[in-house]
Order: C-alpha cells, then sequence, then structure tokens
C-alpha cells in the first residue's frame, strides 16, 4: 500500500524515495492539530532535496485544512536579522492576514520591528512574538511554520529558534527546519528537536524514477541514464539539472550552469583564495591529495589541508577513508566545474605542473595515476601524451579484469583525437575502444565516428587496417547489422591481401569471418565460417598470441557442436588452458567456462553451472557473454515449465540489451518470449511475441529457423493442429538448409518425432540424428528415443520399443511438458502395434494438460482413451469456476483471471506480471470484460463485480 503522501509516480516537482519521512512529519501535523505542536528537523547535505521536501510538508499542511508559513535564509546580499522568521509572517499577512493586535498580547511593535528587518530586537521578545503569532493563527486548526536553511541563519533567529523548543509541545503548531549537517550552533540545536529527519541520496531504483518523471516519462536515453548513474551522486538537484540540461538546444553541456553556479557560490564562501585551490584539485579528477594540491597549486600543505577540510565541510568533498591525507569530490561534477573556473591560461599552467608533481610523486604512474595523468596532460594542451597514457591505463585496466574501465578511459581519449594525432596513436585508440565495446557489449558508449573508418584508412600499413575494419564487421554484427557486418568483412579480407601474409593480422581477419559469416544468406555459410575459425586458430599460433588462438577455438567448438560435441568441448577445454597463460585476460576464462557450461547442459540438463557463468560474467562487465548464457538459461526454463522465471529473465535480458545497442541480444530475448508463450500453447500472445520479433529476425543468425521449429510448430501441436505443425517445421528445415541455426531448433527431437509419425521420417533419418551426435542432447533424447521405439514396433520389435520407450520417458523427467507431449503423440502408434502403455500414458498426459489448461491436447488425449476402450474422466470446461452471472455475460476463465485482479485494483503491469502475459493482452482482456459487463470504465467494474469475484488471486 502507497504511504501518506509518497509520490509513486511522480510528474516534475514530486517526491521520490521520501515517502517514511514524509509519513513521519504527517504524524507530527496530526499531533499538532490535537494540541501537541514540536519542532522536526529535517537534514541533509546540500542538493538532497530538502528545500522541495518542506515545500511538500506546507502542501501536506494545508491539504489537511492547516494554516502553513514558509521561510528561508538569504544567501545573498548582507544578512538581515531574522529572516527567515519575517519572510515566513510576511508570507502569512499575504495569504491569511496577521492576527488582529489582541493576538499577539502587546507584541505588536515588535512584531512590526521583525518585520521591517530592523536590528536592536531582543532575541526574547522577538521570540515571544513569533511563539503568539503563529499560535494565534493556529487557532483549533494547526499550523505549520517552516525555517529553510537554517544552518545559514543569524544568532537572534537561532535564540528564536531555541526558546519555540521549549514552548511548542503544548501549542498546536509544527516547526519544520532544515539544516546541513556540520559544526555549528544550528546542528546543536537540530539535535535537540523533538523529530530528527536525515535525507539520505536516493538510490538508483528511485534516482530513475525521478529521472522518468522530469523527462516526461518516455524512456530515458542511455546516455542520460549513464550520467545519472555516474554524475548524479543520488542528489535529486543533480538529478534533475542533469535531465534538464540533457533536452537543451544545442546539446547537454559538460555541467550543467544552475551545478557550477552551486559549486562556484559554496567554494567562494570558504574564503580568499578557495576557488583557485579547489579548481586545482578539480585538475586531478574525482580523488585529490594534500600534498598533490599543495605541489600543484605552489601553496604550503598546511593551508592546502586547511581549505580542502574546509571544502569537506561544506559538501564539496569527502575525506577518502583508504587515505587520511585525500579528499574525494562529492560528485564528478563538481571537480569539472571547478577545474572549469579557471582561466584558461591558469588552467594550462595548473595542470602542467600538477602533471610534473604526478609524475614525481608517483614514479611509472601505479593504479589510477596513468589515467589522471592522462587528464592533467590533455588540459594542460598536450594531447598526444595525453593519448599514450590513456592507451596504457586502458591497456592495464583490460589486464585487471575492468573493460568497462578500460572503456571509459579509451572514449575519453577519443574525444581527443584530430588529425594532428599521429595514425598509429589514433589506430591504438580505436583498437583499443572497439575491442573493449566487443567485450563489454556496451554500443550505447561508441562513437559513431569510431565505425566510419575510410577503406584506406591514411598513413596506416594494411595490415592494421585490416585489423580495424575486422573489427568494425564484428560490432556491426553484435548490434543486429549483419549486411554492415559483411561489408566491413568483405573490405577486410581486401585490404587484408596488402598485408603480406602478416599472422596476427589474418587471425583477427579470420576470427571477424567466424563470427560475421553465419549472417551471410548462402547454404555453405556454416561451412565458411567452420573454415574461417580453423584459419584464425592456426594463423593466431603461428604469430604466438595466446589469447586469439583461444577465441578463435571458441569459435570453432560453437561452429562445430551440433555435429562434434566432444570436439567442441576439447576445443573450450584448449581455450581455457590458454586463457591462463594470458596474464588479465578473465574474459576468455569466463567465455570458455560459459561455453563448456552451456555444452554440458545440452547433454545432461543441469543449469547450475550456466548459471554461475552468467553471474560471472555479469560481475566482469562482459554482457554479450551474459546475454548469450542468459537466453540459454531462459530456453532451459521454459523447458522445464518455470515459465514465470523464465519471463523475469527475458524481460530483464531484453531491456539491457536495448540499452546497450546490443540488436542481435534483442533478437535473442523476443524469440526466447515468442518460445515461451508457444510452451504455454497461448496463440494470442505468440502473434503479438512473433510481431515484436519481425522487426529484427534479421539481427541473428539462424533465428527463422529456430522461430518456426521453437515456436510456431510446438504451439501448434498444443493446438493438436499436427498438419500447421509438420508446415512450420519443413518451414524450419528449409530457413536452416538457407541459413544454418547454430542453436537447437528441434531437428533431431520433436521435429524428428513428427516426421516418423506422420511417416516421412524413417530410421536413416533417426540414424543420421544419432551420428550427427545432436539426438544425445537432453532435450532431443526424449523425442529422439520416442521415434525409435515408433521404428521398433513397425518393425515388430515390440518389447525392444517398449524398452526405448521407457528409457526415452525417464529422459524427460526433468521437462514435464516434453514428456507428457511424447506420451500423446506416440500413444495411437504404441497401441496400433502393440507396445508400451498407450492408455496410461495418455491417462497421464490427459491430467497434465488438462490442469495446464491446454483443452485441445487434453480432449485429444481422452480421445485416444475412448478409442482404445479405457475409462475416461469427464472433465468440465473450466468455466464453473467463473461466477454464474459473468458466465451469462460470456466470460471466459482467462477473463474471470484477470477480473480477480482487475477487483484488487491491480494495473495492468502487476496483472501482466501475475499471470505471466504481456501488458498488452491484459488491456485486451480488460477492454473484453467492460464490453460485455457494460460498464464504463475498470474502476466501475472493479466497484460493482468485487463481490462477484473475491477470493485468491493468481
Amino acid at each position: 500500500m502507497t504511504e501518506p503522501y509518497a509520490c509513486t509516480d511522480p510528474g516534475p516537482g514530486g517526491l521520490v524515495g521520501r515517502g517514511d519521512r514524509m509519513s513521519r512529519v504527517a504524524g507530527a501535523l496530526g499531533d499538532a492539530r490535537s494540541g501537541r505542536g514540536a519542532v522536526v528537523v529535517v537534514s541533509g547535505e546540500p542538493g538532497v532535496g530538502k528545500t522541495r521536501f518542506a515545500a511538500s510538508a506546507v502542501a501536506a499542511a494545508r491539504a489537511a485544512g492547516m494554516g502553513a508559513a514558509h521561510g528561508r535564509t538569504g544567501t545573498v546580499g548582507p544578512a538581515v536579522p531574522y529572516r527567515p522568521l519575517a519572510e515566513a509572517l510576511l508570507a502569512l499577512a499575504r495569504t491569511e492576514g496577521l492576527p488582529a493586535p489582541g493576538g499577539t498580547g502587546g507584541h505588536r511593535r515588535i512584531l512590526a520591528r521583525l518585520l521591517g528587518g530592523r536590528s536592536g530586537v531582543p532575541p526574547l521578545a522577538a521570540a515571544e512574538a513569533v511563539l503568539r503569532t503563529v499560535a494565534s493563527a493556529a487557532g483549533r486548526r494547526g499550523f505549520l511554520l517552516v525555517l529553510d536553511d537554517l544552518h545559514e541563519a543569524d544568532p537572534g533567529t537561532l535564540a528564536v529558534v531555541d526558546y519555540l523548543l521549549d514552548q511548542l509541545p503544548s501549542l498546536p503548531v509544527v516547526l519544520l527546519a532544515t539544516v546541513s549537517p556540520g559544526p555549528g550552533p544550528a546542528t546543536d540545536l537540530a539535535a535537540r528537536a523533538h523529530h530528527r529527519l536525515d535525507l539520505p541520496p536516493l538510490g538508483p531504483r528511485d534516482v530513475r524514477r525521478l529521472a522518468a518523471a522530469e523527462y516526461g516519462g518516455t524512456p530515458l536515453p542511455a546516455e542520460l541514464l549513464r550520467r545519472l548513474r555516474e554524475e548524479s551522486a543520488g542528489l535529486p538537484f543533480l538529478v534533475r539539472e542533469l535531465v534538464r540540461e540533457y533536452g537543451r538546444e544545442g546539446g547537454p553541456a559538460d555541467v550543467p550552469e544552475a551545478v557550477a553556479a552551486d559549486v562556484r557560490r559554496r567554494a567562494e564562501r570558504l574564503g580568499p583564495g578557495a576557488v583557485r585551490l579547489l579548481a586545482v584539485a578539480g585538475l586531478f579528477g574525482e580523488r585529490c591529495a594534500v600534498y598533490e594540491v599543495a605541489r600543484a597549486a605552489g601553496v604550503e600543505e598546511v593551508r592546502a589541508g586547511a581549505l580542502l577540510r574546509a571544502a569537506a565541510d561544506a559538501h564539496l568533498l569527502t575525506p577518502d577513508p583508504d587515505d587520511p591525507s585525500a579528499y574525494v569530490f562529492r560528485h564528478p561534477l563538481a571537480a569539472r566545474a571547478l577545474a572549469a573556473a579557471l582561466p584558461p591560461a591558469d588552467r594550462v599552467r595548473a595542470a602542467r605542473r600538477a602533471a610534473l608533481a604526478v609524475a614525481e610523486l608517483h614514479p611509472g604512474l601505479p593504479g589510477p595515476w596513468c589515467a589522471r595523468a592522462a587528464a592533467l596532460h590533455a588540459s594542460a594542451g598536450d594531447p598526444a601524451e595525453a593519448l599514450r597514457r590513456y592507451v596504457e591505463g586502458a591497456r592495464r585496466a583490460g589486464a585487471e579484469g575492468a573493460p568497462e574501465r578500460a572503456l571509459t578511459l579509451l572514449t575519453t581519449a577519443h574525444g581527443l583525437l584530430s588529425p594532428a594525432v599521429p595514425a598509429e596513436l589514433r589506430a591504438e585508440v580505436w583498437e583499443g575502444l572497439l575491442d573493449a565495446v566487443l567485450l563489454t557489449g556496451r554500443l550505447d558508449a561508441l562513437p559513431r565516428e569510431a565505425l566510419e573508418l575510410p577503406a584506406d584508412g591514411p598513413g596506416l600499413a594494411a595490415a592494421r587496417r585490416a585489423g580495424l575494419h575486422a573489427r568494425i564487421a564484428q560490432v556491426h554484427a553484435v548490434a543486429g547489422r549483419p549486411e554492415e557486418a559483411l561489408r566491413r568483412l568483405d573490405l577486410a579480407r581486401w585490404t587484408l591481401g596488402e598485408a603480406g601474409g602478416d599472422h596476427g593480422a589474418t587471425a583477427l581477419v579470420e576470427l571477424a569471418a567466424a563470427r560475421v559469416e553465419p549472417g551471410r544468406l548462402a547454404p555453405e555459410r556454416l561451412r565458411t565460417a567452420t573454415g574461417a575459425a580453423r584459419r584464425a586458430v592456426d594463423a593466431a599460433h603461428a604469430a604466438g598470441l595466446p589469447g586469439a588462438t583461444g577465441w578463435a577455438l571458441l569459435a570453432l567448438g560453437r561452429l562445430t557442436q551440433d555435429q562434434d560435441g566432444q570436439g567442441a568441448a576439447e576445443r573450450f577445454t584448449r581455450a581455457r588452458a590458454l586463457a591462463a597463460l594470458t596474464p588479465g585476460d578473465g574474459a576468455l576464462r569466463i567465455a570458455a567456462d560459459g561455453c563448456l557450461a552451456r555444452l554440458a547442459m545440452r547433454r545432461d540438463g543441469l543449469a547450475a553451472a550456466v548459471e554461475e557463468s552468467r553471474r560471472a560474467a555479469e560481475r566482469a562487465g562482459l554482457a554479450p557473454q551474459a546475454h548469450e548464457t542468459g537466453f540459454a538459461l531462459a530456453l532451459d526454463g521454459v523447458r522445464r515449465g518455470a515459465f514465470g522465471a523464465a519471463g523475469e529473465l527475458i524481460r530483464d535480458g531484453e531491456e539491457d540489451a536495448a540499452r546497450r545497442g546490443l540488436g542481435r541480444a534483442v533478437a535473442l530475448w523476443r524469440l526466447a518470449e515468442a518460445v515461451r508463450v508457444a510452451h504455454r500453447g497461448r496463440r494470442d500472445e505468440l502473434r503479438e511475441a512473433l510481431a515484436r520479433l519481425a522487426p529484427v529476425a534479421d539481427a541473428a543468425p539462424g533465428l527463422r529457423a529456430m522461430e518456426f521449429g521453437l515456436a510456431r510448430g510446438f504451439c501448434s501441436l498444443l493446438e493438436e493442429d499436427h498438419e500447421a505443425a509438420e508446415r512450420e517445421f519443413a518451414q524450419a528445415l528449409a530457413y536452416d538448409a538457407e541459413n544454418p541455426a547454430t542453436g537447437d531448433f528441434g531437428r533431431h527431437g520433436v521435429a524428428l518425432l513428427c516426421g516418423v509419425l506422420a511417416g516421412r521420417a524413417g530410421r536413416r533419418h533417426h540414424d543420421r540424428a544419432l551420428a550427427a551426435g545432436a539426438a544425445a542432447a537432453r532435450w532431443n533424447r526424449p523425442f529422439a528415443g520416442l521415434a525409435d521405439a515408433v521404428l521398433l514396433g513397425r518393425e515388430g520389435r515390440a518389447a525392444e520399443a517398449t524398452a526405448a520407450a521407457g528409457a526415452a520417458l525417464a529422459d524427460a523427467a526433468p521437462y514435464p511438458l516434453a514428456g507428457r507431449l511424447g506420451m500423446r503423440l506416440v500413444a495411437a502408434a504404441a497401441y496400433e502395434d502393440g507396445w508400451g502403455a498407450p492408455a496410461d500414458w495418455a491417462r497421464e498426459a490427459e491430467e497434465f494438460f488438462h490442469a495446464a489448461a491446454l483443452p485441445a491436447v487434453a480432449g485429444a488425449c481422452r480421445g485416444l482413451l475412448r478409442a482404445m476402450g479405457a475409462p475416461v474422466r469427464q472433465r468440465r470446461s473450466g468455466t464453473d469456476r467463473v461466477p454464474a452471472p459473468l458466465r451469462r455475460c460470456g466470460i471466459t476463465v482467462r477473463e474471470f483471471e484477470v477480473a480477480r485482479l482487475l477487483a484488487e485494483r491491480f494495473g495492468n503491469r502487476d496483472i501482466a506480471g501475475r499471470l505471466h502475459i504481456s501488458p498488452r493482452t491484459v488491456e485486451k482482456h480488460v477492454s473484453s470484460l467492460l464490453q460485455k459487463t457494460g460498464h464504463p470504465n475498470r474502476a466501475a467494474f472493479a466497484s460493482a463485480a468485487r463481490d462477484l469475484v473475491t477470493g485468491s488471486a493468481p
């Protein structure tokens, strides 16, 4: 249930993530209306939303019928005595009028001096005048007095608050004051408050909710999400300014002006020289040490330390918990805003001094110092040296298993490229950037110009140009642009011809071919890709590149695993061994582990190792590997009947892939959703899933074959439309012949069994599947085994057929749907040829399909039982679950399931999640319910039908 005053779906200006705290304010307001006042102090760092929280409290008080006034301490111009109190009382005079002279008990003259901003008003007299004024304004309804930024207030105002602390509990008045934490009298007063509420920064989820509300409810762009994640520090002020800046005409600035002004204002208040010293500190990036800043700024360490401590008190910096002499900027925008405050000439000079200081203080630039030195050289106007440092820092990050950090450094480096930079150095940046993107899957972070390398690549050797074209081809493939990928691959091959047998370049191009060629529409493309993978292995080995050899072995193993599972396992194992010989190549090890785990899952059906592999890839920031492994887990979950868990995995996976720009992964996740609904026999949802799949269907090689085999054909079987299933399996085979699928689409499993039952496949087809090894996959074994049983029965070998069927059904234990479908499919053949237990199989299958709400196949099982002369359990259609008044309106069982949740006031997305259907399908059911029952809207239906549909929601 939503907390009082919590904004769960805020528009601009709404509160996010503060519901519990606003509930406590609401409680204090309720006590005040009963005559028990209090002082509430809201504490939090600048930008955390104290002022907006206070404004929401005022709105809540007025909504409850209370009086309210809001005053704020001024931060511009000379200090005005009692400023927040005077502002609040003036606001009261404008809106409601001040109490009559008698209501203030003779303090009218003091009140006039307060409102006039005059000095010399005794604090005690001022306090009593304020107290009598707000008490009179409160009357019996209660009153809220808000004093904002109390830490900026003058001593007189603080004395008044001190007085009110003792007096308000006996009056119907709440004083709400906001303060920033830090040493000072306001903090001492806050410690004595009746209620103290700390506003922490927002968590990632609330940051996204607030940003979505400020952005207008439309999906947040990937670049904006990145900036929010990296730069907002969870502060609502920064979130709002970043969102507003993103929509600015001419493109977003590096630091929003409002943020820069706030940072500069707080720095200026620290005293002379503070802005310059903090600007020098900002040149070091997000972290700086006292001795480094002192050396670069040319001041004594004592002075630098004092100013940095003062900046920490002002919440511009925070002490580094790992180094007592160091500080970290509260958010990256503060560092950049302060660094930009230096005039350009001063910034260049300071950056040069800082770069020299870093080189002297940290020989060899260990750890993060390489990247920091790069940033300093960039600020000092030395882009070539900055690029070299960035490339080296990225290389080290990759060796340490931090590809995301490498990508960040190389993206920054790419922004420094210009025609003046030597061609070889530009190539190093391009190579590193493309490699990092391929590892992390962060296509959203890749500058478009990085994919536009011209064919001649001015100033670069042919081998290097060929390698760059090969990398670009792979990026296009991962993005789901197969035509562009093939065009770049052809360009890489053409350029490689000029390289004169360079083994390293050959390995790169052939590895790209192994990954890209499957997208070429040609029957021989799998053989072409396999040949390329073999050549990549040989070339990488000849070049002495163990890492490249390992990646080529993985590509070769994937391409051959359907035909030679044992050989693929050996190649994956060799690749893992090579990863151990390649320092820092954790990505290769994780990829090899993932390939081995998926291969083992195909064989034995055990998913634990695959799940661990997926988690390892996620921890390492290797999104493409995580998506590939997640797709395999989703299909396995569907086969096991874990439709809910598989649906959550699919939804999360597609969202992440779309955000990153991974078009191929998006296509795979949409295929997985089509398979999921198909295996539940839900044709309407399958149509929706296929409509979403169609625009991206060409992004992943072989996807069409899997669509027709795993989704369309399987759904037709559950609808007892065997002719349609036959056509769809035939279409899957045709698509596979044109563009072979590297994933299993049922050729050696359910399609084989259906072919045998239809008479179009015989013993040679079954034996060929066994020889290929694909029929040994755990999912295929039940179907292939039952196909063998049918063939044995036709050959008059009843005992062998019975044994084969028993073994096949035992293999189906992890897959309840596959086992029962197999029973239904072979029961008639078993009965006719006299083997197995066809009546028992048909009865068990009927029980399963009835419980699964698949009436067509359940009815077919009952028909089989009748044909065998076996007793048949009578079933009602399920409409008995629907109350009679709704049944008379034509409400179906599925619509009734939606109606029960609708009556509980669930939204469409919540209903979709509980019933494991799409929101669009829910919308259709709701529309049908309203039309059939004649209600104008969902609220009217929920109110009228609640008594009819009460019960445990599904």
